[in-house]
C-alpha cells in the first residue's frame, strides 16, 4: 500500500514481500528513510512511492539492523537521491555485507524463488555513519533519536524515536505481521536471553499514547509491545530453567510449554543454550 501518515509528517508503507515496513520522517531538510526493502529492484518501487507522496527529497537513511530485507535498498536510494548518509548501529554496519552475502547464497541455491535474480543482483551497501549507544539527528528543525537499546533480534538493533510525535520505530525487535502470526524473528543471530531486557528499554522510550511501528506488520501500541516482551521473557526463562535442569538442547523444545509454536523456536533455544554462562547449564544425567 502507499505511504500512510501515522503521525505528523511520519509516513509508513507496508510492502507485500515480507510485509516489511519502510518509514519516512519529514523535517525541514527533507526526509529520513528508515529501512529500504529487500532488493535494489524492490527499492525502486519505494523511490517511486516517495516521489508520489510529494513530501520532499530523501536527506538520509537509517537501517534498523543488518538483515537484507531492511538494507538491500540502500544502493537504490543513493542512485535516486545522491550520496545521502546511511546510519546504523556499529555492529549492524559491520555485519551487513556478510549477512547479505549469506542470504545471496541461500537464494542462489533456490532457483525456484521468484525473487532470486533481483536479490543476487543487488549491490550490498552498508551504512557508513555509525554509533555505539545513541545518536541524535537534526532533520532541520526536527530532532530524531537513534538508540541501541541492547541485543535481541540481532546484535546491532536500533530504534528510532521521534519525540515531538510520540512515535517509535522498533525495527524487528517488535513483530506484528500476520505472515508470521506475530512471532518474533528468532533467527540464527538472535539474543533470546537479552531480548526481554532490551524491550524493557524500548518500553521506557514509549508512553501510553505512543505509536510503535514494527519492522513488519501494522503499527501497534505500548500494550502490544509489553505483551510481546512478556512472551519473549517466557522463552528466555524456559531456556534458563531447562538448561539449569540439565535438559539437553535437542530435547528442550519438547520438554515444556512455549508461548510460540515450537517450530519457530529452534534457533532461539540453540542460541540461548550457547549464550548461557557455564554456571547456567548442568550436564544431563546419564
Amino acid at each position: 500500500m502507499p505511504f500512510t501518515e501515522v503521525a505528523d509528517r511520519i509516513w509508513v508503507a507496508r510492502y507485500a514481500w515480507f510485509d516489511v515496513n519502510v518509514t519516512l520522517i519529514g523535517g525541514g531538510d527533507g526526509l529520513l528513510v528508515v529501512d529500504t526493502h529487500a532488493s535494489a529492484l524492490a527499492a525502486q518501487e519505494v523511490v517511486a512511492d516517495i516521489r508520489a507522496l510529494g513530501a520532499g527529497a530523501v536527506h538520509a537513511v537509517v537501517n534498523t539492523h543488518e538483515h537484507f530485507d531492511h538494507t538491500f535498498g540502500n544502493g537504490a536510494l543513493r542512485t535516486a537521491y545522491g550520496d545521502v548518509p546511511i546510519h546504523a548501529h556499529e555492529t549492524a554496519a559491520a555485519n551487513t555485507v556478510a549477512a547479505g552475502e549469506r542470504i545471496k547464497g541461500l537464494y542462489d541455491a533456490d532457483p525456484a524463488d521468484p525473487h532470486r535474480d533481483e536479490v543476487r543482483a543487488t549491490e550490498i551497501v552498508p551504512a557508513e555513519q555509525t554509533f555505539s549507544s545513541a545518536l541524535t539527528l537534526d532533520l532541520g528543525g526536527r530532532f530524531v533519536e537513534l538508540v541501541h537499546p541492547g541485543r535481541g533480534h540481532t546484535g546491532g538493533d536500533l530504534v528510532v524515536r521521534v519525540p515531538d510525535a510520540d512515535v517509535l520505530l522498533a525495527g524487528d525487535l517488535v513483530e506484528e505481521s500476520a505472515l508470521r502470526h506475530a512471532v518474533p524473528g528468532f533467527g540464527a543471530d538472535c539474543y533470546p536471553l537479552e531480548w526481554p531486557w532490551t524491550l524493557d528499554v524500548v518500553l521506557g522510550l514509549t508512553t501510553g499514547a505512543s505509536v510503535v511501528v514494527p519492522g513488519h506488520g501494522a503499527p501497534v501500541d505500548r500494550d502490544f509491545v509489553e505483551e510481546q516482551r512478556n512472551a519473549i521473557g517466557i522463552v528466555a526463562e524456559n531456556i534458563r530453567t531447562l538448561a539449569g535442569q540439565g535438559v539437553p538442547v535437542e530435547e528442550a523444545l519438547a520438554a515444556t510449554t512455549w508461548p510460540y509454536p515450537a517450530e519457530e523456536l529452534g534457533d532461539a533455544v540453540r542460541r540461548g543454550y550457547e549464550q548461557l554462562p557455564r554456571g547456567g547449564r548442568r550436564l544431563p544425567l546419564a
